[in-house]
């Protein structure tokens, strides 16, 4: 290979690598356009009110937890009842063993 043909194919690599250069140049430049001109997101975006589905759950938990409540205080009210019952009986049968205890 003469010195001649060697310097041709440096010189068309060499025109080689600054045209990738350019291209690699003129890529960088409109990526910094473009994230110039797209407005930043917000870092935290809140949700304002609730979704049908999360009120229609809140309404079950409500629904149920009055039913347990109902429950629980039919069965306070008859446990009261009970403990009302048998005071009377037991005040009853005490009654009845003073009077005989007096003849």
């Amino acid at each position: 290979m003469s010195e001649l043909e060697k310097a041709a194919r440096d010189a068309v690599e060499a025109a080689d690598n600054t045209e990738m250069v350019r291209q690699i140049a003129a890529v960088l430049a409109a990526q910094q356009i473009l994230a110039q001109q797209q407005p930043q997101a917000p870092a935290c975006q809140h949700r304002h009110g609730r979704s049908s589905a999360e009120w229609l759950g809140i309404g079950a938990a409500v629904c149920v937890g009055g039913v347990g409540l109902a429950f629980a205080s039919i069965a306070i009210a008859i446990g009261a009842l009970s403990v009302a019952v048998l005071a009377l009986v037991v005040r009853s049968m005490w009654a009845d063993v003073q009077r005989k205890g007096r003849r």
